[in-house]
């Protein structure tokens, strides 16, 4: 094999990951239409087509899949190598590529951003928020973060934050009409926000719990989302009762822009996990990382 077909192999891999030749280009460094050239070049001396080509989007053949196939474990395993030599000059450098949800990047990613870049600038840290719970296999991710009631077993999970709460909340001007709810059956007399889980496509039950009673109430209201930043925004209007995590709204609690109701029927629950594959090593990238999301979220620092 030529010297040149390693960098254009390589090449593929990552226009077949990104789907996209300006996304590919942007992250090896080239423009666009040189890496479209290297493509073609390689694709000609295969003789065999790799990509499939549209106007709007690119995508593998049949041929390209398989020897995407092949490649995946040799590039992971050179990555690895490269990782390694990071590991003796202590000094981690590479790719975290990390799937969160929405509020997870906001809660746990996104304080420990500032700081960790400056300490480790060859580190580049990749978040692609997923409201889903992606597989990070398929997805060839280093890890996610989820809340841990979501994880499967074959995974290491590393706590990122501490136990969780809900909350029910309302803006005064909602309150100003509507008594406030002292039961959670009383909220199917109420206007409330629903959510609707992005994956199973169903609205979310409220959950409540109270010593050994527990009761999840399906809501009714005038809008539902499938964002927490549009019910939170919607529930500010006075529209109507929105429940959400505890962290999203203490401070606009505080603040007097919204009212806490059922507060005793919301108890602890354990919180936002780090998780990967347990039979995969991790990076010095990656383990760096995970330092930093433990350190930021240790307790007295969560709120």
């Amino acid at each position: 094999m030529d010297r040149e077909d390693w960098g254009a192999l390589a090449a593929f891999a990552v226009v077949a990951e990104e789907r996209s030749f300006t996304r590919a280009a942007s992250r090896l460094g080239v423009s666009p239409s040189a890496l479209s050239h290297t493509l073609r070049r390689l694709e000609d001396r295969l003789r065999v087509r790799l990509l499939a080509r549209s106007t709007r989007s690119v995508s593998t053949t049949e041929a390209g899949e398989r020897l995407l196939a092949r490649l995946r474990p040799a590039i992971e395993e050179i990555s690895g190598a490269v990782d390694e030599l990071g590991r003796l000059l202590d000094r981690p450098s590479g790719r975290v590529r990390i799937t969160a949800s929405r509020t997870a990047a906001r809660m746990v990613i996104a304080p420990v951003l500032p700081r960790f870049v400056e300490h480790y600038p060859e580190i580049v840290v990749e978040v692609l928020i997923d409201p889903g719970l992606t597989n990070i296999v398929e997805g060839r991710f280093d890890a996610g973060i989820r809340l841990g009631e979501s994880l499967e077993k074959d995974v290491v999970a590393i706590p990122v934050t501490g136990q969780l709460r809900m909350a029910v909340v309302g803006a005064p001007q909602y309150f100003a009409v509507h008594a406030k709810p002292s039961t959670p059956q009383d909220l199917r007399k109420h206007r409330c926000i629903n959510f609707r889980l992005p994956t199973a496509g169903t609205l979310y039950k409220w959950e409540f719990e109270k010593g050994p009673r527990k009761i999840d109430v399906g809501v009714e209201g005038p809008l539902a989302f499938d964002d927490e930043e549009m019910v939170l925004s919607a529930a500010l209007t006075g529209v109507g009762l929105a429940y959400l995590i505890e962290d999203q709204v203490v401070s606009l609690v505080k603040t007097g822009l919204l009212s806490r109701v059922l507060d005793d029927w919301c108890p602890p629950f354990p919180g936002f996990f780090l998780y990967y594959p347990g039979r995969r090593q991790v990076s010095p990238a990656l383990a760096a990382f995970i330092d930093a999301v433990r350190v930021s979220n240790k307790p007295g620092r969560h709120r």
